[in-house]
């Protein structure tokens, strides 16, 4: 009889490690819809992100890289867009992150989370005032 329940239990520890194996960690390399990629990596106990590639891989209207042309700081503006800090994210659960999220588009830093969705998706949410969110799922290249 003792052999019957460690035998069950041994069971039921390789199904729940089967079923967290099932959610990747978020560290790697995303796809964004428009293109984009985000190279997202593990820092001081939380997630950080940044911008890895854009989509044209230069700004049409000059011919050259994007900057960071939206940034607040001026003196910011004219650094490379790619290598920007985009994500600060710490864990809020089972598969889901929180923190802040930058929009290089406007140069504001909003309220974000990341969601696990499965070993190759993630949405990525932001908020402006707490009402007014958006989102989009990106896909695992890497």
């Amino acid at each position: 009889m003792g052999l019957k329940v460690t035998a069950l239990m041994v069971a039921a520890f390789a199904l729940i490690a089967s079923a967290e194996s099932l959610r990747a960690s978020p560290v790697g390399l995303w796809l964004s819809k428009d293109g984009g990629k985000l190279r997202i990596v593990a820092c001081g106990g939380g997630l950080c992100g940044f911008v890895a590639g854009t989509s044209p891989p230069n700004d049409p209207a000059t011919g050259r890289p994007f900057t960071d042309k939206n940034n607040p700081d001026p003196a910011k503006r004219n650094r490379p867009l790619i290598g920007v800090r985009t994500l600060s994210l710490r864990p809020d659960g089972a598969g889901r992150w929180s923190g802040s999220l930058y929009n290089d588009d406007d140069g504001r830093t909003y309220s974000g989370r990341l969601i696990e969705l499965g070993p190759t998706r993630i949405r990525i949410e932001g908020c402006a005032l707490a009402i007014m969110c958006g989102g989009e799922e990106v896909t695992r290249i890497e």
